[in-house]
């Protein structure tokens, strides 16, 4: 084989891999994955004001452990691993606790955030339910740092 079939296979095998690598760890867009509630309380289609799932609910417990899993499959991308903010969106451990914090929480899940008609924050209450949405404050909560 000449030098130059050897010269140009090696590079297309290093171009297929940098495009795969760069595939790999490049945001895009991400659907958001479905979140498993059973368990949890149903609680039906209007967005309630108030966290049903504080520390006083008797499935706490299972509230927290379902919003890490959906917080990590649907807000670590922009909010950070661990709830711990990388600079891309708010860092959420500092979100107000009780009810002024659940307020800001649910009009930004149902709302969104758009900026020069850009999408910063889509409506998640589009395509999570209320109880995956409330677990997931339910287990910010758990992570809330004062500053």
């Amino acid at each position: 084989m000449s030098i130059s079939k050897k010269l140009l296979g090696l590079t297309t095998a290093g171009l297929l891999t940098a495009a795969l690598s760069s595939q790999a760890m490049a945001h895009g867009d991400v659907v958001p994955q479905a979140i498993d509630v059973t368990g949890l309380q149903l609680l039906g289609e209007e967005w309630l004001d108030e966290n049903p799932y504080t520390t006083e609910y008797e499935n706490h417990g299972l509230a927290v452990k379902i919003g890490e899993s959906a917080y990590t499959q649907n807000c670590a991308r922009c909010h950070g691993l661990d709830a711990i903010s990388g600079g891309i969106a708010p860092d959420l451990r500092y979100l107000e606790p009780g009810i002024e914090g659940d307020e800001w929480f649910k009009y930004r899940v149902v709302n969104g955030a758009v900026r020069d008609g850009r999408v910063y924050m889509p409506k998640m209450a589009e395509h999570l339910s209320q109880e995956a949405l409330w677990a997931i404050r339910a287990w910010l909560e758990t992570r809330a740092e004062t500053e």
